[in-house]
């Protein structure tokens, strides 16, 4: 055996064995519970688990669930408790553990670190000069094997964390996991609303399971908030179309009626009536019919998408995107904080991030809608607005270096039906950051796209699921990943990955957000760092075949995530420090740890998120581009109109 060899083994004797395994994405039927609204469910038998934890500092850890039995019932009118009740008697404690709002028993908690020590694998401990006569090189050879081993086995440690903590943030419905809550810090006091299951903070969460091989969750998750979706809901006598999905919702425990000994779980959702700010979630619809589509690719049970009840949803969710307004453009015109970015930040109008997930969505729902008659005009609809929107987005929301000397030169007041500056943008609008910015090689879609304004900001998701549903071209999409390498030390820098760039500062900032003391520059949705983000990097990384990108960035996450207690997000240019405000161990930041660790581990599984092109909207796309003002040849025939 090498003297590498032995070395390696050396280190590895003292490393405790894993028992967690990383199941691939199997393309079979979920074997779970049949799950039906106004029937009774089948018993859930209790389970337990046991895993060995952290192989580097082994301990034992036990938890048991328990079932109970229930009915489900699926009224719908004004009183929304008694709409999502399920009426069964809750076991107040199992084996001393207390159960308290549908959450799963709190456990020790976990912030101690599991960092190897490196000078225990340090070289002369591991190589003897004056032993077997090991060269110079063989010492090399084994050092590079040692921290290779090294970074292997503290990977496996976080990677074990991180499924330990996600498990705890199980949210349980009359024994039935349903979601998990945005955050389970047990020495967080004043926890708001992070202890509800929110649609957008769920789906990285529903992903990981996904990619496990555990489809309950995922599927009792996606049929529980479609029954959410036809509730009344009102603010100051207002009610929002139908269609609409909620931000979050919460398990509570009320009182049966008629019996007091005996208690009732109820599902009580926010559809931002109760929200900062109180912005409805347009993202949430659109997320949901995401993750549908993910759940019947990776489980292979289709029968859900079928159900009348889930192609009700769909449609629901649609005719509210695509019904008429006064608006000229193809996009969805929304509010600020309607998504992601979830309080102000000038982002109301076009922005990217719902654009992008708009037309994932269209795509997703046209794969999965049942060929019926009543369908055929929403599919019409459907098929004109991917088109429309694509080329919208493709046209005028790039931005490269060639596009911005465009701009730069662009003429102004055009009034005419030809005009290539069609939105009236004043070249003085360029920002003086953009010019340093931009790299000769790479681009990216811009944040905002209105009359008289371009908002120049770089908006991470918006462009990287842009890359996910092909909303962006090949050579975009390539561009993108060009820009996210030349300037990594702007948009990655110490934690993956800027929410947006740069911040807004001084006068701007007071101006845009209002003050937002949270939202000050470098720090939560201005500028922040979110690891989250991890998981659609990763996505289009794979989906360009440029992985390399998403490990280093993986890597890079890796020495102090762990170690931060999972935060939520980080502050400062370069996300050096722990955000101000941030809330630990905040759930899609270890899902989205975690998602990208299973998709580098098998990328083939990334398809279930990956949606491509048709050669229709191919061919649609084309005409329009040369139909376009900026591709036409200067010095045609005048054009003549009728009036």
């Amino acid at each position: 055996m090498t003297a590498a060899g032995e070395a390696v083994l050396q280190v590895l004797s003292g490393a405790s064995p894993h028992v967690n395994s990383f199941d691939r994405c199997l393309n079979i039927s979920s074997s779970g519970v049949s799950f039906k609204f106004n029937v009774k469910y089948a018993k859930n038998k209790g389970t337990g688990y046991a895993e060995l934890h952290n192989g580097l500092k082994s301990r034992w850890r036990v938890c048991v669930f328990h079932g109970v039995d229930c009915d489900s019932h699926g009224k719908t009118g004004c009183n929304r408790l008694k709409s999502g009740c399920c009426k069964c008697r809750r076991i107040e404690s199992i084996d001393g553990l207390t159960v308290d709002n549908g959450r799963q028993p709190s456990f020790p908690n976990k912030s101690e670190s599991n960092e190897p020590n490196v000078q225990d694998f340090k070289l002369d401990r591991q190589l003897k000069n004056g032993k077997a006569g090991i060269s110079s090189n063989d010492k090399l050879n084994a050092s590079g094997s040692i921290t290779n081993t090294v970074h292997k086995v503290w990977a496996k440690s976080v990677e074990d964390e991180a499924w330990d903590l996600l498990r705890e943030s199980i949210v349980y419905y009359c024994g039935n996991p349903v979601g998990t809550i945005a955050a389970n810090d047990p020495n967080d006091s004043t926890i708001l609303n992070y202890d509800q299951v929110f649609i957008r903070d769920f789906i990285p969460s529903g992903i990981a399971f996904l990619l496990k091989g555990e489809y309950d969750i995922v599927r009792n998750f996606i049929l529980h908030t479609l029954q959410l979706q036809s509730w009344e809901k009102t603010m100051d006598c207002h009610s929002p179309g139908q269609g609409l999905m909620p931000a979050s919702f919460k398990v509570r425990t009320v009182p049966l009626d008629g019996d007091d000994s005996a208690t009732e779980e109820v599902l009580d959702p926010d559809f931002g009536e109760a929200a900062i700010g109180r912005v409805a979630p347009v993202d949430s619809g659109l997320w949901w019919i995401i993750l549908l589509r993910a759940y019947g690719k990776c489980s292979g049970d289709l029968s859900v998408q079928e159900r009348v009840d889930v192609q009700t949803g769909i449609k629901m969710i649609l005719k509210l995107c695509l019904a008429d307004g006064f608006d000229m453009f193809p996009t969805l015109l929304v509010t600020d904080g309607s998504c992601m970015i979830d309080r102000r930040m000038g982002i109301h109008g076009h922005p990217l991030e719902i654009q992008a997930l708009f037309y994932s969505a269209l795509l997703s729902a046209r794969e999965m809608l049942t060929p019926e008659d009543g369908s055929a005009d929403l599919i019409r609809a459907l098929n004109n607005r991917l088109v429309a929107l694509s080329f919208h987005i493709r046209e005028y929301y790039w931005i490269d270096m060639k596009k911005l000397n465009e701009i730069y030169r662009y003429k102004t007041e055009e009034y005419s039906y030809d005009a290539v500056n069609k939105f009236n943008i004043y070249p003085d609008q360029i920002p003086p950051w953009l010019v340093e910015f931009m790299p000769h090689i790479g681009g990216y879609l811009i944040g905002n796209l209105q009359p008289a304004h371009m908002d120049f900001r770089f908006f991470s998701l918006g462009n990287l699921w842009s890359v996910v549903s092909s909303l962006a071209t090949v050579d975009q999409s390539h561009a993108i990943l060009d820009l996210i390498e030349a300037k990594w030390a702007e948009l990655v820098a110490d934690m993956p990955l800027k929410i947006c760039y740069p911040a807004l500062e001084g006068q701007e900032w007071r101006i845009i957000t209002g003050s937002d003391p949270k939202n000050t520059p470098w720090s939560y949705h201005n500028g922040g760092s979110w690891p989250t983000l991890l998981w659609q990097l990763t996505v289009a990384c794979i989906k360009m075949n440029r992985v390399e990108i998403a490990e280093k960035a993986v890597k890079l996450a890796e020495r102090h995530i762990s170690g931060d207690k999972w935060p939520e997000y980080y502050d400062t240019k370069r996300g050096r420090f722990i955000g101000k405000q941030s809330r630990l161990y905040q759930t899609w930041s270890i899902a989205g740890y975690l998602v990208a660790k299973l998709l580098l581990d098998n990328p083939a599984a990334a398809k279930v998120l990956v949606t491509e092109e048709d050669s229709e909207l191919v061919n649609a796309f084309s005409c329009m581009i040369s139909a376009s003002p900026r591709r036409r040849k200067r010095g045609r025939k005048k054009q003549t109109f009728i009036v």
